[in-house]
């Protein structure tokens, strides 16, 4: 009993969302008030902490819509002074084919993003310009939240290892070191092939069947080998904080450079989710290829600068602190807003330089801010139900029933059931966790010490468990729901969450399904 009343965070939304197909703002509201209620009778926490936890998912909800508001109002203003033009220009030059565009623009740029800023900002970023390029919608959004999966385990310098598993015992940079080198050991079996399924998934919108796809299966493979292989290396040299960067980068190189020559790729050029009413523009832009992509550059050196540089850091942590602690004096519960160091800042900034450096009226960002916000409207109302039941979910340690916490639970559960599996298991857990906290760093720093527990418990590979959990939990970045929420906004897709996650789920599995396999591999054979 107590165990379904713990998975009513899960069952609820995959019920409204998936299976009655309702909207984000309709089903996410009646599974906050389906969780919240079940806290208060059942699990005993007090009115207070629900309605603390409550305030901390409204808190944290402006905190998202504003780097929502960053990623929109960037490429609004591009599309306000032609930079979207010449960027697509610039990628008709290097291939026009739409498969290619999307391992280029949404896997390894976002997964540049992602290195860089993580927190769901890849999909806000690489959905919009997907859009731009003449994707249809519901491909854009569902592409960018499959792509941006693989540079999750890493996310922003390093975070989901180095905050995530901070709770292990004995935990220190050379323990980093061991789980990134373990991690992008065992993804070399699941991440090497994210690139061929992102094509299977693309071309399954067309209904052209797998023949298209397997046409890209030597450049996607080349694609996924030079990723995977290059984060293994970059691993083992430097550990865990510039995995995602380095590796995104190394990559785009050669992804560029190869398909720029046509090699490994098929023949032709293919087009078959543009947008009918999409027309590519045949006069070439005036502006130039490295101003119109100025503010991304900006975005993307920004976020590292304030990130690595340690007194830039502390600047833009400290000097305008919107976080909010110990809401209504219940000790512990805490919403972080650092302004200066969030990724909506500096897209928001870069907007600005946009119109500078691209010589146009700042009516073009006035402009492009009214567009961002009239999009916002129904994502606001989504988003606060979501954090709203997650809060409470993730919060629901503090009752009076001296119960664990739900996700506690859930996994003190499935480890005593489950344990002569758990390999298996492992990253399924990685990823409910992500699914519902929208975090694979907060599921990976809720379930490692469980994680610990059991590989201690069954004598487990400690450093493959804790490995197949941040891979669950990267897998499980394309299905949480805020993520959903937010991708959907920004390609003008608000109420069709539900359609989106039942896009992406049955990748989300694939995935984990072969973290598993690695893992067990690892285990038993090498």
């Amino acid at each position: 009993m107590l165990l379904f009343i713990a998975l009513s965070a899960i069952i609820a939304p995959f019920l409204f969302l998936v299976v009655l197909r309702m909207s984000a703002a309709k089903g996410m509201a009646l599974s906050s008030i389906i969780v919240i209620l079940l806290a208060l009778t059942i699990w005993g926490m007090e009115g207070k902490v629900i309605l603390a936890s409550i305030f901390q998912g409204i808190h944290k909800t402006f905190t998202i819509l504003w780097i929502l508001f960053g990623a929109l109002v960037l490429l609004n203003t591009l599309r306000n002074t032609g930079g979207v033009v010449r960027i697509n220009q610039g990628f008709q030059s290097i291939s026009a084919d739409m498969r290619v565009q999307v391992v280029i623009v949404a896997f390894l740029f976002g997964s540049l993003i992602e290195g860089a800023a993580g927190f769901g900002t890849p999909a806000m970023v690489t959905g919009p310009l997907l859009l731009a390029l003449g994707f249809q919608p519901l491909v854009a959004a569902t592409i960018a939240l499959i792509a941006d999966s693989t540079a999750v385990m890493f996310g922003a310098v390093g975070t989901p290892v180095a905050v995530g598993l901070s709770n292990i015992p004995s935990a220190d940079i050379n323990f980093f070191k061991e789980i990134a080198v373990q991690v992008t050991s065992l993804d070399l079996l699941a991440g090497v092939f994210i690139p061929f399924i992102l094509m299977v998934v693309l071309t399954t919108f067309s209904r052209s069947g797998i023949k298209d796809a397997l046409q890209m299966f030597p450049w996607t493979f080349l694609i996924g080998i030079v990723y995977t292989g290059s984060a293994f290396l970059i691993a083992n040299f430097f550990g865990h904080e510039f995995v995602s960067i380095l590796a995104s980068l190394i990559t785009l190189i050669v992804a560029t450079l190869t398909a720029k020559r046509g090699i490994l790729l098929p023949k032709g050029e293919w087009k078959k989710v543009m947008r009918k009413d999409f027309k590519i523009a045949e006069d070439k832009a005036e502006m130039g290829i490295l101003t119109a992509w100025a503010p991304y550059i900006i975005v993307v050196v920004l976020l590292l600068l304030t990130r690595v540089i340690p007194g830039l850091k502390q600047f833009a942590l400290t000097a305008i602190d919107l976080t909010w602690t110990d809401i209504l004096g219940v000790q512990g519960i805490v919403s972080k807003w650092e302004f200066l160091y969030s990724p909506g800042t500096i897209l928001t900034l870069a907007a600005v330089f946009a119109f500078l450096i691209q010589r146009k009226s700042y009516k073009t960002f006035l402009q492009a801010s009214k567009e961002s916000l009239g999009t916002m409207k129904i994502t606001a109302v989504s988003l606060i139900a979501t954090l709203a039941m997650v809060q409470v979910f993730v919060n629901s340690g503090l009752n009076l029933n001296n119960l664990n916490s739900m996700p506690e639970y859930i996994a003190e559960s499935l480890a005593s059931s489950l344990g002569a599996v758990w390999i298996f298991v492992a990253p399924f857990l990685g990823k409910l966790g992500a699914f519902i906290t929208g975090s694979a760093t907060v599921s990976t720093l809720t379930f490692s010490p469980i994680q610990y527990n059991v590989a201690q418990a069954i004598g487990l590979n400690l450093n493959t468990v804790l490995a197949v959990q941040l891979i669950g939990a990267a897998a499980g970045n394309m299905i949480c729901v805020h993520n959903v929420v937010a991708a959907s906004a920004v390609v003008g897709l608000s109420g069709k969450e539900g359609e989106i996650i039942r896009k992406t789920l049955g990748t989300a599995v694939v995935y984990v399904v072969l973290a598993g396999i690695a893992g067990f591999l690892f285990l038993n054979v090498f």
